[in-house]
């Protein structure tokens, strides 16, 4: 049963490859970084990979983050689109539970409400792997980012990353 669980997810998730990722029922409950420390985390990040989404079509990713109060990251994301223009998004995360501080929420726009952003791995020096999921009735929305301090992350360290959303029938990026 499991097998076919496997298979079914990434089937699913290789036909959504370049759209939203929509899955059949709930959201995962993963495991999120320990003792996260969001001052070890600001800083910028290059995007080395990431899950398909509406909201990001262009390619060398960054976010920056930075600290504007216990509990609070200013995020500035940016993307290099087709035409040559870098693209530029500002918002913001909150810790929602000071017990979770790896479980974030991040907005960008006030009329929207914010997005799950939850650290499952990070060294702080060298990659974070990142995930949110939305519950839709039947389906769930699913959004996942590799991150690394570094425009370049090690294939093992990647792979690494994998195993940790396989354990937890995430899609893969």
């Amino acid at each position: 049963m499991k097998a076919v669980q496997v298979i079914s997810l990434t089937l699913l998730c290789v036909v959504a490859a370049s759209a939203q990722v929509f899955v059949p029922g709930k959201c995962p409950k993963p495991a999120v970084q320990e003792n996260f420390d969001v001052t070890r985390y600001i800083g910028k990040w290059h995007e080395i990979q990431k899950l398909p989404n509406v909201f990001q079509r262009g390619e060398c990713g960054t976010a920056t983050y930075n600290l504007k109060a216990p509990g609070v990251v200013g995020v500035l994301n940016s993307e290099l689109l087709a035409d040559g223009s870098i693209n530029s998004i500002t918002g913001s995360a909150k810790v929602k539970d000071p017990s979770e501080p790896a479980k974030l929420e991040v907005s960008f726009y006030e009329s929207s409400p914010p997005g799950p952003y939850w650290v499952l791995s990070s060294d702080y020096e060298g990659h974070s792997l990142v995930y949110g999921c939305t519950d839709y009735g039947l389906f769930h929305m699913e959004f996942a980012w590799i991150l690394s301090r570094q425009p370049t992350l090690p294939e093992e360290t990647i792979e690494e990353l994998h195993s940790i959303m396989t354990a937890y029938d995430m899609c893969i990026i």
